[in-house]
């Protein structure tokens, strides 16, 4: 960034120059997007894209110009798209066509971002008839012949053709550059050739239709065989596959226009030259008093100080936009609106915008804030705010800890995190504890780093780290403090490390879940990809301190100075996202959501990894002894069914003895070229009375239940407590459901046999017994009481069978004496329509003909209109909003619900409909967990909760405390959901005692 004193002289780039081009639509969606709706006190404006715009230029020219190793642009231009039609629509008239309108709050921004840029002493660039893309296109070309280097500010994939030497795009968002090599990792192809691959594949997003049937890697591998599109359209005829074959002759004008539909102008007439281009310096008057007309008082600061202005001597520019508020005219002309500056002076509006401080900060009363402007101004001040590792300090004596702690102790929130030897929590070490106070003051207190030589163990202690039981007892008293927030990621497993050494973490918050409660179906909930979302930042990765593969390091081994940087990043990185996280509870109404469904499991669950269940070794061995035998059985069944031996486990040997050799009907092949042999094409197959595939079915399930669970488990079983201890991911579904893993204990079939068996191996300890609670068919109850139908609301009130009761419905039976078959019919339509279920899935669960079972479904709606009413409003209120809320305020976002692709469309709508139901149902056992500690301990029962499976709890239990602690379980369960929802029907526990898991269920 030039010197504002001294602006540089207009000149065309010339060798040596290196000229950024900044794809401003790109930056303005993104800006949009990545935060909650900020409107200006003063006026209600909607200016959160404005913000979060400046904000990643502000961060753009500041890296340029503070980092010593960055490329510094001599010339630089925001380049901005005029107008929805360019050329491409005299092309082919549906070129975007089914792009939606920009959101009406978006709109009134274009023309404050124009005047932005203008701010900033930046070029800004446009031209009516032409897209953004072509104009970097031409002023690429124009740098490079003038022998000037590019770096086009983006990750549209449509600008890496433009890719070369000399030619690069930086995605600021993640810090990544994308060469040649990304380009070909991307594509598949280098990219003098990606027009060529785009042009087959087409893009739904823009409407550019390619060739039908043709995706991205499937025209990559056709453009690197036949060399160019031309010659591939030329030589379609030597094609091997017939679908592909004939799709490129038929489709290959088609194809010709896609081409050039992608293909960038790189001839643009341009209207300014690139020597219109050249950095000028900034005027700091002139962009604060832009800025402070805006009403953003952190970049206002941060642009004072840089510059070395004044704010108080700067008046605020007067700035509003023609037709708003929406009330006062109409819109302006292209749907943009007009914008209207005034000098400074003119209709100054104040800039009381409250600043963020590290503690929690409520809303100030008397600024005028709203929840959603503190949101906001949070997440503008956090977006591209500067992360400087090199700032951040290594404890190494007890001095500089108690400075720590006593900072942490007046700022009343730090966030902590853990470096460990192990992903495992009940068997990790602890290396080291980082702490952040406020944003960029961290650190890092290595306590168990060795010096990576010597014996298997990884040599000796580093001297000169705290002894561990030392710092400890220095870190209980915060870590315990009322007083002290403790802010972490994923909490749950730093709670657990703590309490092994003694220390229970409280009070605190979890940025994971703030996340979860926040935009769950959004994206992933992780540090890493929360931080380049939230804060534009990319952390340092794992593999970069630690190695990856064979060369990979335990974190003991790290050099502390590396560990340092890592570790202490992220607790910084942790509390800028609860800076931006937590105010967004209030302003987006999940408050209750977050601290009834969420932060209270974290202890609850803990508790119950750390408790463990036992297995019984003898009795996995046994079962794995005979599900082997099993196997072997039908493994020489099926090779006498094949009339050969092959490997049962390769799907493609499968499908050349299903669809090559014996011709059965219904084969599909893979991308690969490979014949389908998934679970679904066995089935069809099976359905049609073919023995192979069922058998195979029946094999594939016994190998998976002995690979996965009579073999593993064993595995599983701690060293020291004897027993398996699973780990629960609160934020891993879009519903609410709990999932488990390391093991996996939640896929244990409970409907066949062999499920069953398994569940035998789970035992209560001597003395103990467990105890198995499970909800009664809840989410059909859940149905009844959110689309209200009659019939099972009395059903269910009156203890009537549900599916004897819809069997009498829908087939005019009576109940008494009802043929089992029939109520089984009844059973499976009751729980597939809650899932969507079509007719081919349920003809496939029944052995009955699709048109038999889309006559059942139809009789089904027939009978139960609330059930359609409630399906078809459901999805209209999902295609409006991009998401559904459970009985209890849990949000589940399905943002491609209006995808233009029908199969993603109508996945998402079929998840849609199911999320207030499963999710209301997962919320419900929720809050059964957190209120049964204190219940059974109210009561003086001793049972402990170990497992919770979708809608079952399981406890341990003296066997002389059962009779106490059953009637407290069902009791917390079935009333679970008051107060905050009275259900129309009730809910219905079935608990029992028993030695084993299956026992008891």
């Amino acid at each position: 960034m030039s010197d504002p004193a001294s602006p540089s002289a207009a000149r065309p780039p010339q060798p040596g120059d290196h000229v950024f081009l900044v794809d401003g639509s790109g930056y303005i969606f993104r800006a949009y997007h990545a935060l909650p709706p900020l409107t200006r006190k003063s006026d209600g404006l909607p200016v959160g894209a404005v913000a979060g715009f400046c904000n990643m230029l502000w961060k753009l020219l500041r890296e340029a110009d503070q980092t010593a190793a960055a490329v510094k642009p001599t010339h630089l231009a925001v380049i901005l798209d005029a107008s929805a039609i360019t050329f491409r629509n005299a092309i082919y008239d549906r070129y975007k066509a089914q792009r939606p309108p920009p959101p009406a709050d978006l709109v009134p921004q274009f023309a404050l971002i124009r005047q932005a840029v203008t701010a900033f002493n930046v070029a800004s660039i446009e031209m009516e008839g032409f897209e953004a893309d072509d104009l970097i296109a031409t002023y690429t070309r124009l740098a490079r012949e003038a022998g000037a280097d590019v770096t086009i500010v983006s990750s549209d994939k449509d600008l890496m053709q433009l890719v070369g030497p000399g030619v690069v795009l930086l995605d600021t968002m993640k810090d990544r550059r994308l060469g040649r090599d990304e380009v070909i990792e991307k594509f598949g192809v280098p990219p003098e050739k990606v027009v060529d691959v785009q042009a087959l594949a087409g893009d739904s997003v823009d409407n550019v239709p390619g060739v039908p049937g043709i995706g991205i890697k499937t025209a990559a591998q056709l453009i690197t065989e036949y060399g160019d599109l031309e010659t591939l359209l030329a030589r379609a005829a030597e094609i091997k596959q017939q679908k592909r074959r004939e799709n490129l002759i038929a489709y290959a004008d088609q194809a010709r226009i896609s081409r050039r539909l992608v293909e960038l102008d790189t001839a643009v007439p341009l209207a300014a030259p690139p020597s219109m281009l050249t950095v000028r310096g900034l005027d700091g008057a002139r962009l604060v008093a832009f800025l402070k007309g805006m009403e953003f008082s952190t970049l206002t600061r941060r642009v004072a100080e840089v510059t070395g202005t004044d704010p108080g001597a700067v008046e605020a520019s007067s700035i509003r936009v023609v037709g708003w508020p929406p009330e006062a005219a109409d819109a302006a002309p292209g749907g943009t609106g007009e914008l209207l500056a005034a000098g400074p002076g003119e209709d100054a509006a104040p800039s009381d915008q409250p600043s963020a401080s590290p503690a929690p900060a409520p809303i100030a009363s008397g600024t005028g804030s709203t929840p959603q402007a503190l949101a906001a101004a949070r997440a503008a001040e956090m977006l591209g705010a500067p992360v400087d590792t090199a700032a951040y300090e290594t404890v190494l004596d007890l001095a500089a800890l108690d400075r720590w702690i006593e900072a942490a102790m007046a700022a009343g929130v730090v966030a902590v995190d853990t470096e460990t030897s192990s992903l495992d929590a009940m068997q990790a070490e602890l290396v080291g504890v980082s702490l952040a106070v406020a944003p960029g003051k961290a650190c890092y207190i290595p306590l168990g780093h060795r010096d990576g030589a010597g014996d298997l163990l990884g040599g000796g202690r580093i001297a000169g780290q705290i002894d561990i039981r030392d710092a400890l007892a220095r870190l209980k008293p915060l870590l315990e403090a009322p007083s002290v927030l403790k802010v972490a990621q994923n909490l749950k497993y730093d709670w657990l490390m703590f309490v092994r050494h003694g220390i229970t973490v409280a009070p605190y918050d979890d940025t994971m879940l703030l996340s979860y409660a926040l935009d769950a179906g959004r994206g992933g909930h992780g540090m890493d990809e929360l931080s380049q979302t939230h804060l534009g930042h990319k952390p340092i990765a794992y593999k970069e301190v630690a190695g990856s593969g064979k060369t990979m390091i335990g974190f003991a081994e790290v050099p502390i100075d590396r560990a340092t940087a890592y570790a202490a990043e992220d607790a910084d990185v942790t509390l800028r996202l609860w800076r931006v996280l937590k105010p967004r509870l209030v302003a987006e109404r999940l408050t209750t959501v977050y601290e009834t469904l969420e932060r209270p499991l974290v202890p609850v669950l803990g508790r119950m990894e750390r408790r463990g269940v036992s297995v019984d070794r003898q009795i996995l061995s046994r079962l794995s002894g005979e599900f082997g035998q099993t196997m072997g059985g039908l493994e020489a069944e099926i090779h006498d069914l094949a009339g050969e031996r092959f490997n049962l486990g390769s799907p493609k040997q499968l499908g050349e003895i299903l669809f090559d050799k014996m011709n059965l009907s219904g084969g599909k092949k893979t991308k690969t070229g490979a014949w389908g042999t998934g679970a679904d094409v066995l089935e069809e197959l099976a359905l049609q009375g073919h023995e192979l595939p069922r058998r195979i079915l029946d094999w594939r399930q016994l190998a998976k239940l002995k690979s996965t669970y009579t073999d593993a488990l064993p595995g599983y079983i701690h060293p020291e407590t004897g027993r398996v201890h699973t780990s629960y991911s609160l934020a891993s579904t879009t519903t609410g459901r709990l999932s488990s893993s390391e093991p996996n204990l939640q896929n244990i079939p409970v409907r066949t046999e062999e499920g069953r068996k398994i569940r035998t191996a789970f035992v209560a300890a001597p003395g103990m017994k467990l105890i198995s609670a499970d909800y009664s068919q809840i989410e059909l109850r859940i149905l009844a009481h959110i689309a209200e139908i009659p019939q099972l609301v009395a059903a269910f009130e009156e203890g009537i069978d549900i599916h004897a009761m819809t069997a009498s419905e829908m087939f005019g039976v009576p109940v008494a004496g009802m043929d089992p078959m029939v109520r089984r019919r009844a059973k499976a339509i009751n729980f597939g329509i809650i899932y969507g279920i079509s007719a081919f899935g349920l003809a496939n669960q029944l052995g009955i003909s699709r048109q038999e079972a889309g006559d059942y479904i139809k009789r089904y709606f027939e009978r139960f209109p609330g059930i359609r009413g409630y399906m078809d409003a459901t999805r209209r209120f999902a295609r409006d909003n991009g998401f559904v809320v459970t009985l209890f305020g849990r949000k589940a976002h399905y943002p491609e619900i209006n995808s233009p692709n029908p199969s993603t469309r109508a996945f998402m709508e079929r998840a849609a409909i199911n999320a207030p139901i499963q999710g209301s149902a997962a919320d419900v056992i929720r809050r059964a967990m957190v209120r049964m500690e204190p219940a059974l301990e109210a009561a003086g029962a001793e049972a402990h909760m170990l497992l919770q499976v979708h809608d079952e709890l399981i406890f341990e239990v003296p066997e002389t405390g059962v009779d106490t602690a059953l009637p407290v379980i069902r009791r917390v369960m079935e009333e679970a959901a008051d107060p905050a929802v009275r259900l129309k029907v009730p809910l219905q526990v079935d608990a029992r005692a028993a030695d084993n898991w299956d026992a008891a269920h």
